[in-house]
């Protein structure tokens, strides 16, 4: 080590020392809650552990029976048996009788046996200076405009290395609807090859088909362009779901299901994409450059299956589906909305309440799920806080967010954008390490709508993250307003050696830094 280096390191440490001594009392009391918040949580999910102990205690000191030997224990159970066969026989009758029905009556698993996720090819790749440069040679936006969406790439948690459709790339662009259907057959047939490919299911063998795309809904459908593309059967129960926003992928995975649990021994198959083709914005409200900004290439297929012999080899399996609608309200309507500009160009503008109103369907939608994931002590104490604010009026009492790392080991949250995942990692205490994936795959590969959960997914996979019993969370935004989320348990550990996902050639740079964001003011 050179001197210059060992000073800097002991200047660091004198700092350090300083600063610790300092902030010493606070230090010490914020390791002290802690330490106290976690033995209540302990305590609270072992109570009924803890109280066994005593009343099987006293039980056993309350019985005295007078067996002298082994042979009179024998004796007592033959008399037993002999005394009451027709009641035993009863009982077992019954028991075999209720546990059949349980069996019949419950809903069936849901398995996710596999996903895959479209990656494009390298000729497709849009740098922040491609991006620039196709905007200037445009010719259509005004200097300012130019200036605005700079700051908004520089600011917007996207990397050097997103997608972009050929349409859109070469110079004139040509969104014409040819183009829109090349990018949509490319992005859904790419990632189905790849699923069909790992699962080794035949195109057959599908009984459900579930397609969403927000924007971009032709005649013949997505779902109609899948179906004629592999030959599917032609009892298919097939949907395409437009117009729902980047949640709608949680709303296909929560379609699927429900049909499955009807449905015997089937399999669905989920495609989640966006098309950008003929949804690019060439006029110069602020409100709707943004999404120009913002949204890229991409799509993932998902295999769902009801099949109790696919158990072994599925990875997941989906434990609750969550769905929150805000569109009773007026300004949760129309934060992300479709519309003309005062040129009668065609946009989606996305509103200065979209923070505002994402907060209140998350509140919504964590409300709902709370009560299905979190353990005892965490809804002990939300349900304390909230009788001491609503009933009692003690106003001075913040209320209490629940702590939902307990409930979860892995986190995936629509990369929307930087802003939307900052808000989130504060209101629910996120670590770095938990919002790693929804901020990597914003960096990589840009918003890519209902389909970015599973980008996000496949990076936890590629890192090796994924053990035999964890819990994911996936939480999903959409225009309407809605906050949609989905629970999966992981049935097997997941070993990133035998995957094939699109960081797998890469997952080595990452992660990368990505500087906080900063606000830009609109009109500026």
């Amino acid at each position: 080590m050179s001197n210059q280096t060992r000073q800097n390191t002991e200047a660091n440490g004198a700092s350090h020392e300083s600063s610790l001594s300092y902030n010493l009392p606070n230090y010490i009391q914020s390791v002290r809650l802690k330490y106290v918040k976690l033995g209540y949580h302990y305590l609270i999910s072992n109570f009924v552990y803890l109280m066994l102990v005593p009343l099987m205690l006293t039980i056993l000191s309350s019985i005295h029976i007078s067996v002298h030997s082994f042979h009179d224990l024998v004796q007592l159970s033959l008399d037993l048996v002999k005394y009451n066969l027709v009641t035993v026989f009863m009982c077992t009758g019954l028991l075999v009788f209720l546990g059949t029905l349980y069996f019949m009556s419950r809903p069936r698993t849901v398995y996710l046996v596999n996903f895959a996720c479209y990656k494009p090819d390298e000729a497709r790749k849009v740098t922040r200076e491609i991006f620039m440069d196709r905007t200037i040679k445009l010719g259509i936006f005004s200097q300012e405009n130019m200036d605005f969406q700079k700051k908004i790439l520089e600011r917007s948690g996207l990397g050097q290395e997103t997608y972009f459709p050929e349409a859109l790339i070469q110079m004139p662009p040509n969104p014409c609807m040819a183009e829109a259907r090349k990018e949509a057959e490319l992005v859904m047939f790419g990632a189905i090859d790849e699923l069909l490919a790992k699962t080794r299911v035949k195109a057959k063998d599908i009984g459900i088909l579930v397609v969403n795309c927000s924007l971009f809904n032709p005649t013949p459908s997505l779902s109609a362009m899948i179906v004629n593309h592999y030959k599917l059967r032609g009892n298919i129960l097939s949907y395409n779901l437009g117009g729902m926003g980047c949640s709608a992928g949680l709303i296909s995975i929560d379609l699927a299901k429900e049909l499955l649990q009807v449905h015997g021994n089937t399999y669905a198959l989920v495609v989640s994409t966006e098309n950008i083709t003929q949804n690019w914005y060439w006029g110069n409200d602020r409100s709707m450059l943004l999404s120009n900004c913002l949204f890229r290439m991409g799509g993932a297929a998902i295999l769902l299956s009801n099949k109790r012999s696919d158990h072994r080899r599925s990875k997941y399996q989906l434990v609750h589906t969550i769905r929150t609608h805000k569109g009773a309200e007026d300004k949760s309507y129309t934060c992300v909305y479709q519309k003309e500009d005062q040129n009668q160009t065609i946009g989606v503008s996305l509103s200065k309440d979209l923070m505002a109103v994402a907060g209140e369907a998350l509140k919504a939608n964590i409300t709902t799920l709370g009560p299905l994931v979190l353990p005892v002590s965490e809804q002990l104490l939300f349900f304390l806080t909230l009788v001491a604010r609503k009933v009692l009026k003690i106003k001075h009492i913040k209320p209490y967010i629940p702590d939902f790392k307990l409930a979860f080991d892995h986190f995936c949250i629509h990369a929307g954008g930087r802003a939307v995942l900052d808000e989130l990692e504060k209101n629910l205490d996120l670590t770095t390490w938990h919002m790693e994936p929804s901020r990597m795959t914003l960096y990589r590969f840009g918003n890519t709508s209902s389909s970015s959960l599973w980008y996000e997914l496949a990076y936890t996979e590629a890192k090796g993250r994924i053990k035999k019993g964890h819990m994911t969370w996936q939480i999903a935004f959409g225009s309407g307003f809605k906050c949609n989320s989905a629970v999966w348990q992981a049935l097997r550990t997941i070993n990133p050696s035998k995957e094939n996902n699109p960081w797998m050639d890469e997952i080595h740079k990452f992660p990368v830094h990505v500087p906080r964001f900063t606000p830009l003011n609109m009109s500026s």
